[in-house]
């Protein structure tokens, strides 16, 4: 009898509920449990897992990598997909194998790379791939510089913290002065220069940022799966073109994504996110884990979270190949439920972790996700 495989989520991003309905029905029609933890009681994941648990506060990487240790100890946890402090999570690998936990996770040099954006740029410039022309910041002076750079050239600038992940912090710069006309409808991405400045020339810390032209649709995101043995399993691109949503397999996306997982040792999930500059298309940012939208991939035939776990358990998929490509579509929300109660906040001083919590069989629709439309996972 196949034994089932315990798999835990740390504070990751809502839209995993759908990865973790994909682990559940996955094509080895293998018995999966899920573990999920968070620091936000009402996170969906929490009501999605198997058995849940609120996160410990305030604790320093190294306390966590404590924490995270005893947890799959203690869990009995064979895959561990991390997020939360993945960085510092990677670098004990050797003591998560000794507790019999795989962790699904790039090694310690290739989330280090692509922590920081400009690193991330030279590195992979300097194996081929285009990357947009960019400038760090850290004052005002640099910033107008920067700008007046790029305008000179016919571009638009914008900026962004040279590490983070998510899009947050993105702002596009304009010479508009601020009006009423930045106060009507919903809030934009557009920031007056000036408003800018006197914000740097007011900060007491320096800022580090990473300025750069804005970049044209088509987005396409490539998620990649690639083994320990730095070679790509999968590696499919999900098109971003305003609303409309599609996947591609053209070699002009794929071959440099393929490239930089290899060439760096992307191990397991990564999702390389590519937008044109001009008429070519350029680099826009490496994530090292799991995309929010790998879902997605269940439109094309393809269940990239189970072929990921399989590989962590060295049971090799082998070349994953969607056996054709869904048809365009677009994201809207859903309902998800949460947990009827919420699970009690922990002290930073915490030592024993709370007693796990089983998701209720249902519970009322609370919380909202995006999901593709018409999607199944696999």
């Amino acid at each position: 009898m196949v034994s089932r495989v315990r798999v835990w989520l740390n504070r990751t991003y809502a839209e995993n509920v759908f990865f973790m309905d994909q682990l559940r029905r996955n094509p080895s029609d293998r018995a999966v449990e899920i573990h999920a933890t968070h620091g936000d009681p009402d996170s969906p994941v929490l009501a999605a897992a198997d058995t849940a648990e609120l996160e410990p506060e305030n604790l320093s990487p190294a306390g966590y990598v404590e924490y995270a240790l005893a947890q799959c100890a203690r869990r009995g946890i064979d895959v561990f997909v991390p997020r939360l402090h993945q960085s510092a999570i990677v670098a004990h690998r050797a003591e998560f194998e000794a507790v019999g936990t795989a962790l699904l996770a790039p090694p310690p040099e290739a989330v280090a790379v692509f922590h920081d954006k400009v690193i991330a740029y030279e590195a992979v410039q300097a194996i081929g791939v285009p990357v947009p022309p960019w400038y760090r910041v850290r004052a005002a002076d640099e910033l107008v510089a920067a700008v007046e750079e790029l305008e000179s050239g016919g571009h638009k600038a914008c900026f962004k913290p040279a590490s983070g992940a998510g899009g947050v912090g993105f702002r596009v710069i304009t010479r508009t002065p601020f009006s009423l006309m930045h106060l009507s409808g919903f809030p934009s991405p557009y920031v007056p220069l000036e408003l800018v400045l006197e914000a740097l020339r007011q900060a007491e810390e320096p800022v580090d940022w990473l300025v750069m032209p804005r970049l044209e649709q088509p987005e396409v995101s490539v998620d990649c799966l690639t083994g320990p043995d730095n070679r790509v399993r999968l590696a499919v691109g999900r098109t971003k073109n305003g609303r409309r949503r599609g996947f591609t397999l053209h070699e002009q996306w794929l071959d440099p994504a393929r490239r930089i997982a290899e060439g760096f040792g992307l191990h397991y999930l990564s999702n390389i996110q590519f937008r044109m500059f001009g008429d070519r298309p350029v680099l826009m940012d490496v994530n090292t884990r799991p995309a929010g939208g790998l879902h997605q991939l269940s439109l094309c035939g393809v269940n990239a979270p189970w072929a990921a776990v399989q590989l962590a358990l060295g049971e090799d998929p082998g070349e994953v190949v969607p056996p054709f490509l869904g048809q365009d579509y677009s994201v809207v929300s859903g309902p998800r439920p949460l947990r009827p109660v919420s699970l009690p906040h922990q002290r930073p001083e915490t030592t024993d972790p709370l007693p796990a919590v089983p998701a209720p069989p249902s519970a009322e629709p609370a919380g909202s996700v995006g999901s593709a439309a018409q999607a199944l996972p696999l």
